[in-house]
């Protein structure tokens, strides 16, 4: 026997003969990939009995009904229940894959209320069980193997028992492998039954990027180089964008159409499609980098180009682009076929450069979050809240409720004050400080704590939430407030450690990608409560939390008018005011003193421009950025120029503070939009495409253009975004009759300029130059000045 130290990233599970068998994928101390595997674990689950049901009859009931299903082991132990003490059957059997058959023969049993945590995937109930985390390091007991199975790892150990979790802020040495594929797709869409793949990207090292190229359009060669590449890198994390919308699947599809395999899983296997869509490479972790970029609010249209330009990796202008439809021409023309090669790689470097962003945040994630590396992306912010609580649960002896249909109820959110429209100078935003969180430790807001509405109890001894009068027992401490204290807690003392830890070293960066981890699980505990996927469902939970962020925020204002701050907006646990540092101290403690909270400045505008509408402005931040909330400039569903146009016209406003040059820029950009010196990418409306093609009733314009596609033969799925331009040809003034597909328009002669200075151009550009009574027969006319008598 030995002991070993190994880096947990990734886990899965096999039977062998009837036995079950955990593996865990991971490296060393000393560097090396390693398998341990645990043939000790078997699955289980519990029956609730119905109230006053005699339990010896029950017991027996199910020994004999479940004796044809391997059981194991049957014993009567105590649990709690939302709360409450249970006596609960526990069954364990032999074989994972019999649990859910067995579950639904006891569920049968008259004087069965509940069979619970049934539906845990086994090798995530041996996780909580045993308190392993994954991306995480722990130590085991165990005696090295034979790798019989001629896996791809340096040591194969069979482990005594389970191995145990150590604290440790290391992360080891990871190998990343990044790539991206480019199709033939002269149908637009590319089709994997039908069209190869042309160029399969790579990047392994910072500096170090290779293309494999197909034989003119005969791709078995780039598929065999890309998976000996990767069997002889042998990378931990592969990386790629959409990968697992398009690039895995697409890659599979060709390696049946060519008569291979995509052999490149530690175990010898083929990539999988399992939880939460992702696919899953036994052995490696496969992350999708498009589900951390879909959680950047700033970025609408979230191509890849877009999201690395918004991150610094690599901006647009510096890098090749070409229409996606266009690709197969680039390819058959040899003249523009090195520009599709420098493009190819300016996405794979893209993606790598994703990668380095992205990854340290992930593998915190996981660790806190206790999912796999390859799933915490997939899943979304409700599962990766509902994974960490149903650990907690284990480590408190609380049963894991079963997840319920049910319908959708609504509940009132958090406060958003009218804003005073205009600009406003030199403006503090104050943020709580982890607010939600907050008030339901200091309210005691749980499923356990909350009292029945008939059920009697002295207000002394309740939380009463504001306008919806729902009661929370203020002792015992709640399941939620013990595991938000241990978040909260375990983020103060990492950033305690951060300060004194220089920034530049790995271990300030790795906590603080951990405090940031632990900051988003807690944040979203709340609205958790109410999503009607989760477990713990409670929608008064929700409901009463947000109810005493109402409360607070109103009073905060009260108080921050009282003491001569001007408030100019509120949302949700920010405030707007003007920046007074004497005064807005006076407020961080009354809030401290009176709601228990923090709250601090977050940002100073040195100018900020609100329209009349709620969460819709933008700012000038004082390090001379534009921050841009809830206009047309920041939507998906405009084209590019008109975005382009108001990006300007409010960059022009905040830094000039004159509407007039504003203007003269609109002026410029229709002037050459009518001389024809636009690019027609620019002019591209995006609109996702929903729902089935068949199921629309309504002739919207990406629906007709669509249509469009499909006729031509080209495949256009559901969720699928269509591009299209509005031309001059049409039979009627509908819209809808004069689109065509991006792809189908040859030159500027075909388009409706009037549309797009009507339209798109000129609306976007009075969303903010309304404000000062610019209306559109000043941009539109043709005089060379205006006086301020044209404004006002």
């Amino acid at each position: 026997m030995k002991i070993i130290k190994f880096w947990l990233l990734d886990i899965n599970y096999d039977l062998v003969g009837n036995i079950p068998e955990i593996r865990l994928w991971g490296i060393d101390n000393e560097g090396k990939r390693i398998v341990v595997i645990d043939r000790n674990f078997r699955p289980y689950f519990y029956i609730l009995p119905k109230n006053r049901v005699i339990l010896d009859k029950l017991f027996n009931q199910v020994k004999n009904v479940l004796s044809k299903y391997g059981l194991e082991n049957i014993e009567v132990v105590e649990r709690r229940y939302f709360g409450k003490p249970v006596k609960v059957i526990r069954v364990t059997l032999q074989n994972p894959r019999k649990v859910p058959n067995a579950r639904m023969e006891v569920s049968k049993i008259n004087g069965v209320e509940e069979v619970l945590e049934a539906d845990i995937r086994f090798y995530m109930r041996y996780m909580i069980d045993n308190n392993i985390y994954p991306s995480s390091w722990h130590i085991a007991e165990v005696e090295e193997i034979d790798n019989t199975h001629k896996w791809r790892v340096d040591k194969v150990y069979l482990a005594k028992r389970a191995p145990k979790f150590i604290e440790s802020n290391i992360v080891p040495p990871i190998k990343i492998y990044a790539f991206d594929i480019e199709c033939y797709n002269p149908y637009g869409e590319p089709n994997p039954k039908r069209d190869p793949i042309l160029i399969i990207a790579v990047k392994k090292e910072r500096n170090n990027t290779e293309l494999f190229l197909a034989e003119d359009k005969d791709d078995k060669k780039v598929l065999k180089r890309f998976m000996e590449d990767i069997r002889n890198f042998d990378p931990d994390i592969i990386v790629g964008y959409n990968s697992n919308r398009f690039d895995w699947p697409y890659l599979l599809e060709r390696t049946r159409v060519n008569r291979t395999r995509l052999n490149i899983s530690r175990a010898g296997g083929e990539p999988a499609q399992s939880v939460y869509g992702h696919y899953s490479i036994v052995g490696r972790a496969n992350v999708d980098l498009y589900d951390f970029a879909e959680e950047i609010m700033e970025v609408k249209v979230k191509t890849l180009e877009n999201v690395a330009d918004y991150l610094g990796v690599k901006k647009k202008n510096e890098r090749v682009l070409i229409e996606g439809y266009r690709i197969h021409e680039y390819w058959d023309d040899k003249k523009k076929r090195e520009l599709l090669l420098n493009y190819a790689k300016d996405d794979v470097e893209s993606t790598y450069g994703l990668a380095e962003k992205f990854i340290p945040f992930a593998i915190q994630l996981s660790s806190i979050v206790g999912v796999p590396l390859d799933q915490v992306g997939a899943a979304s912010v409700g599962y990766r809240v509902e994974w960490h609580l149903m650990r907690q649960a284990y480590k408190y002896h609380e049963l894991i409720p079963n997840r319920v249909e049910r319908p959708y109820e609504t509940y009132r959110g958090a406060i958003v004050l009218k804003p005073k429209q205009g600009i406003h100078h030199n403006i503090a935003v104050l943020d709580f400080s982890s607010m939600y969180p907050n008030i339901m430790i200091t309210r005691n807001i749980s499923p356990d704590t909350l009292v029945p509405p008939n059920e009697p109890v002295r207000e002394e001894d309740v939380w009463i939430a504001p306008e919806v009068g729902h009661k929370f027992r203020k002792k015992p401490a709640g399941f939620y407030r013990r595991v938000l204290e241990r978040l909260l807690e375990a983020r103060k003392v990492i950033r305690e450690k951060i300060r004194e830890l220089d920034p530049s070293c790995a271990e300030y960066r790795i906590l603080d990608e951990r405090q940031k981890a632990i900051k988003v699980i807690a944040n979203a505990t709340y609205g958790y409560c109410g999503w009607i996927g989760a477990r713990w469902y409670k929608r008064e939970v929700a409901e009463a939390t947000t109810a005493w962020g109402r409360m607070i925020i109103k009073d905060t204002i009260r108080y921050a008018q009282k003491i001569g701050l001007d408030v100019i907006y509120g949302d949700t646990d920010s405030v707007f005011v003007n920046y007074d540092k004497e005064k807005i101290n006076r407020l961080v403690e009354y809030v401290k003193k009176r709601h228990g909270l923090e709250i601090k400045v977050d940002k100073i505008y040195r100018s900020v421009f609100f329209t009349e509408a709620k969460k819709r402005y933008c700012g000038l931040l004082i390090d001379g950025r534009v921050d841009v909330v809830g206009l047309e400039a920041v939507r998906g569903d405009w084209a590019e120029i008109a975005k382009e146009v108001q990006e300007q016209v409010i960059e022009i406003v905040l830094k000039e503070e004159d509407p007039w040059k504003a203007v003269e820029y609109v002026r410029e950009v229709l002037k050459k939009l009518k001389e024809k010196e636009i690019d027609l990418y620019k002019l591209i409306i995006w609109k996702t495409l929903s729902k089935d093609i068949r199921s629309y009733e309504v002739e919207a314009p990406h629906v007709v253009a669509a249509r469009m596609l499909i006729e031509a033969g080209y495949h256009v799925p559901k969720g699928g975004k269509v591009g299209y331009i509005v031309c001059k040809d049409g039979e009627s003034e509908k819209i809808s009759s004069r689109v065509k597909p991006y792809i189908f328009v040859k030159n500027l002669e075909e388009v409706d300029f009037d549309y797009y200075t009507k339209k798109q151009i000129v609306p976007a550009a009075l969303r903010v130059l309304s404000y000062f009574g610019i209306k559109e027969e000043h941009i539109l006319s043709d005089r060379k000045q205006l006086t301020l008598a044209d404004f006002f």
